[in-house]
This record gives structure tokens, sequence and C-alpha cells, in this order.
């Protein structure tokens, strides 16, 4: 395994875990401990920002080259990502089974479409 490798998997499982538990925190009032969740999600994203930032200066690239692309891409996993959080909220919350699975589907779809979004079509 490469160094960068090994440096990238690190720091993602742990800010994604810190991401994971700080929505978790949020999002259960059973637990309430809002605020901490928020900081715990906070210090997760910022592990994951040092993360890409890391594994780019380790590859020999600038940090993040922004274009209408990488806009484009980003707003698309961000809608994506929303859209099957809801269609999951609807069917696990909610109790809106079938619409709520539908929506999950396209969110789902629209997740697939990054794939060659990003990497492209050959």
């Amino acid at each position: 395994m490469k160094k960068k490798n090994f440096v990238s998997m690190i720091l993602s499982v742990a800010g994604g875990i810190l991401f994971a538990m700080g929505m978790c925190m949020c999002l259960l009032p059973e637990w309430n401990v809002f605020n901490p969740g928020v900081a715990m999600g906070a210090v997760g994203v910022v592990i994951l920002l040092v993360m890409l930032i890391v594994r780019r200066k380790m590859e020999g690239k600038s940090a993040i080259h922004f274009s209408g692309r990488t806009l484009g891409s980003v707003l698309l996993g961000i809608v994506g990502a929303l859209g099957l959080g809801v269609g999951m909220c609807m069917t696990l919350v909610w109790n809106i089974l079938i619409p709520g699975m539908l929506v999950g589907i396209v969110g789902i779809m629209l997740l697939l479409c990054l794939i060659p979004a990003v990497k492209g079509l050959r």
C-alpha cells in the first residue's frame, strides 16, 4: 500500500466516524446532546477537508481546482445525498413507504450519475 493511500484511509475513516457520530448525536433527541453533536460533526468535516488537501499535496497537485465542472459535481452530490436521506426519513421515520422509496431511488440514481460526471465515459 502506498503512503498516500494509507494516510487517506486513516484520515477518511477518522473523519467519517466523527461526522457520522456527530450527526447521530444531533438527530436522536433521546441522547440530548445536540450541541456536542454539532461540534463533533464539524470536527469530522474539518478532518475530511484536511484529508483532501493532504492527499492532493502528496500527489503533487494543487489543493483544489475550482471550475464549473467541479461546482456541478459538488451540487449533484449534495442533491443526491439529500434525496437519499429524505427518502430514508420518509420511509423509516415518517412511515411514508412507497413515496419514500421512490425519493430514495431518485437520490441513489443522482449519486450514480456522479461516476460518469466525474470520471467520464470511455
